[in-house]
């Protein structure tokens, strides 16, 4: 089965252009898209025309590297989205997410949509988690979870999600599309015991393969008093998904429950994988052979909510996470989803205050970041279980200032 994408686009948002902000800049951005909420973020206290939008970017500092807000589409076929994932193809920017009633629900599927001179199409749904239908009619359905977009150097567009029940139950799934996106292969199950990225996108390494970053989640037998597991653990392929390695679990899951990391280059053949924890910190663990072998799991400095973070190493060796700077919230599943922040490092361990993306109350979460062939990076978000938020942010605007015991500087 190959799934075809409609080319219509599904951005309403204003348009606006300002040449003076490509002075000095060595590239010729886009048109500028503003959308009519995409105003708070960058004059938080002022209510101003479009067109006058992007000169308050100009003037206030701190937002001065993000060139470009908008949402993917303004009204969608689901009531909730979630897990955004983007890659740069060499046909542009595709971006992709789960959709449906709300999250777990079996109408769940895989959503995605292209950009295409700089309008997002309407989505389309490449994938869902029907199984069977009964002789009686009834379709047996499952969610589909966390789609994760990656375009190797040689080889087709990969698209890999979860499907099944619940987190604790769900199987690792792969299509690939050929033609940038735009159609899609019928997808195919992983092999028992490979989930694939569970959330964040693979890195490929200088022999062709791909190391996927995963994590298992198991609940604990609460009659025994058994406490629940996340692990850490990391899979690779060197055929684009049909053949697989994988390491065992890194850690007990217990003392420290990690889940969900992303991969940064050290130098050499030292990478450090980071992601969300249970113990309201970001957590590391470094491999010095290229991901064969793995460290201590530990917590590093960064807060953590019990949320998504994603992270990379730019093109000149410095480190971007994409987090919310907050920690839990005693007693509950996890902390606010609110700010959504930006932070830099040269290390991958140090880190210093970049951007606030999102500080309004809501649920701003899930994000992923790339970096495109313009050095540019890219970001997508959840932005209320309503909207695909996407951002655009020069890295060489970026100013960093110091954390302050820990607090996000004023």
């Amino acid at each position: 089965m190959r799934t075809s994408s409609p080319k219509s686009p599904a951005n309403g948002a204003f348009q606006s252009q300002e040449p003076g902000l490509n002075a000095g800049i060595g590239f010729t951005l886009p048109r500028f898209q503003v959308t009519k909420e995409s105003h708070r973020p960058f004059c938080p206290t002022m209510k101003l025309p479009p067109a006058l939008l992007l000169s308050c970017l100009v003037m206030t500092p701190a937002r001065a590297a993000v060139l470009h807000s908008e949402f993917i589409y303004d009204t969608g076929p689901y009531p909730q989205i979630h897990a955004t994932t983007i890659v740069e193809t060499p046909a542009g920017l595709v971006a992709a997410w789960f959709g449906g009633t709300h999250e777990k629900n079996p109408d769940v599927g895989i959503w995605v949509s292209r950009q295409i001179d700089g309008k997002w199409t309407e989505s389309i749904e490449v994938a869902n988690g029907i199984q069977h239908t009964l002789t009686d009619g009834t379709v047996v359905r499952h969610p589909t979870w966390n789609p994760v977009l990656f375009q190797p150097q040689d080889g087709p567009l990969l698209l890999f999600y979860k499907a099944g029940p619940t987190p604790q139950t769900w199987w690792g799934m792969l299509t690939t599309s050929s033609d940038h996106g735009q159609t899609w292969e019928q997808p195919r199950r992983l092999p028992e015991g490979i989930l694939g990225p569970v959330k964040n996108k693979p890195v490929q390494l200088p022999d062709g393969s791909l190391l996927c970053p995963t994590s298992e989640e198991t609940n604990g037998n609460k009659d025994k008093g058994e406490p629940d597991t996340w692990t850490v653990h990391f899979e690779r392929t060197r055929d684009f998904g049909k053949t697989w390695e994988r390491t065992p679990p890194l850690h007990d899951g217990q003392t420290i429950q990690a889940i969900q990391p992303s991969l940064l280059f050290l130098g050499g053949d030292k990478l450090l994988a980071l992601g969300r924890s249970r113990q309201d910190k970001v957590f590391e663990v470094l491999s010095e052979d290229g991901g064969q072998t793995w460290g201590e799991v530990r917590l590093g400095t960064l807060p953590n909510n019990n949320s998504g973070t994603d992270a990379l190493t730019l093109k000149d060796g410095r480190h971007l996470i994409i987090y919310n700077h907050i920690g839990g919230t005693p007693g509950k599943w996890g902390g606010k989803r609110t700010p959504l922040n930006l932070a830099v490092s040269t290390d991958g361990t140090t880190w210093s205050a970049a951007l606030v993306l999102e500080d309004e109350p809501g649920e701003y979460s899930y994000p992923a970041l790339i970096q495109t062939r313009d050095g540019l990076v890219h970001a997508t978000y959840t932005w209320n279980r309503k909207k695909v938020k996407h951002l655009v942010i020069d890295p060489a605007r970026l100013e960093s200032k110091p954390f302050v015991d820990g607090q996000w500087p004023q």
